[in-house]
């Protein structure tokens, strides 16, 4: 019951679970560093799938047979193979990371940077519970995942192209 009435007095005030969940402002843009309206379309759509994407990844469990048969976020993945790869390196990034249960709790994205016509970058930080015993507090991972516009579409493409 408090649970409740905190969340609905959080969502009252303004409270987002920005950027996975509503508009929060972020950080305020500071013009001396170029910074553009971008209004292209395929930019726009990239942005829009690029957040949608990372929003299904956080809070969930992957070591779990239903994050893997999960069939959103296969659609971000050309191939079951791509799917298949990222997956795998994914979820063995979290065991190497010592991420209780194998689920982050917290992903911020970093930087999305565009390397050149239909290719971009994101870097993300996944943050969980430290899971080795005795341990207690914060373990994180960052990593940076190619994406690709194919065929009208933007794509991650795991590994090299």
């Amino acid at each position: 019951m408090r649970l409740a009435a905190a969340l609905a007095l959080c969502l009252a005030l303004g409270c987002g679970l920005w950027p996975f969940g509503g508009d929060g402002p972020g950080p305020a843009p500071d013009p001396a560093q170029g910074l553009t309206v971008v209004e292209d379309p395929a930019l726009v759509e990239f942005y829009e799938r690029a957040s949608a994407f990372y929003g299904r990844l956080a809070r969930r469990r992957f070591d779990s047979i239903q994050t893997y048969q999960d069939e959103a976020l296969r659609d971000y993945f050309r191939s079951e193979e791509a799917f298949a790869d990222y997956y795998a390196a994914l979820a063995d990034a979290l065991v190497e990371a010592h991420f209780e249960k194998n689920r982050p709790l917290a992903l911020e994205v970093v930087e999305i940077a565009l390397e050149g016509p239909g290719r971009a970058r994101v870097s993300t930080r996944f943050v969980g519970r430290d899971g080795r015993p005795l341990r207690r507090g914060e373990v994180s991972l960052e990593r940076t995942d190619r994406w690709a516009r194919r065929e009208g579409a933007w794509f991650i493409v795991p590994g090299r192209d």
